[in-house]
């Protein structure tokens, strides 16, 4: 794969994982209807910060694995693709039927606050770490830097995690009110889950 083929694969699995609703979906949109688009996009910032450190981590941690030695690189390997192959399958088997965003509960607080709990949102949910280091090494070419890369795969992903926050902000009611849409939550779910088991796979038959 080279770098250009891993950019363009990256930045269309990313996208797809991005539309799929999930915890930060759920507090953008909550935050959105319930205390406006200012602190709706605090939020949103924070959670973007919060990628940005978990994925700093998993790249550099990545990176160290990669180069250390070859036991290292089965472990992360293997451990990556059954990660992957076990969520992906399970997302195809059982999707879910419905997304709620939770209660709208206006919250007395700046886009400050708003950003800072968009932040520990995403640095207490240990998932991300998971998906980073399950994820980023599918699409490393063979002479880069595992650490540089993986935070430029990690940038793009934050920034189309922010674009489609934005769409949200924007367009609160609408999109909430599709992704309450059973069939679409489903689809989501089961196209989502074949990307992931679709990784797993190639992941376990790469060879180094």
């Amino acid at each position: 794969m080279t770098t250009t083929e891993a950019l363009v694969a990256f930045t269309l699995a990313a996208g797809l994982l991005t539309l799929t609703p999930g915890l930060d979906t759920a507090l953008v949109i909550r935050t959105a209807a319930a205390e406006g688009p200012k602190r709706a996009v605090g939020a949103a910032i924070g959670i973007g910060l919060g990628c940005l450190v978990w994925g700093a981590a998993a790249s550099f941690g990545v990176g160290a694995l990669l180069t250390a030695s070859e036991v290292a690189y089965t472990v992360l390997k293997w451990a990556g693709a059954i990660y992957l192959a076990w969520t992906g399958i399970r997302m195809i088997i059982k999707p879910r039927d419905q997304f709620e965003p939770g209660e709208m509960k206006s919250v007395d607080a700046g886009p400050i606050a708003a950003m800072r709990r968009g932040l520990l949102t995403n640095l207490l949910n240990p998932k991300v770490g998971i998906f980073y280091v399950s994820f980023l090494p599918q699409f490393m070419p063979a002479g880069v830097d595992p650490a540089r890369f993986g935070l430029l795969l990690t940038s793009i992903h934050v920034v189309e995690g922010l674009l489609w926050f934005a769409a949200l902000i924007a367009a609160t009611v609408p999109i909430a009110g599709l992704l309450r849409v059973p069939v679409v939550v489903q689809w989501l779910d089961r196209i989502t889950g074949s990307v992931f088991v679709a990784f797993g796979l190639r992941l376990a038959l790469e060879r180094r």
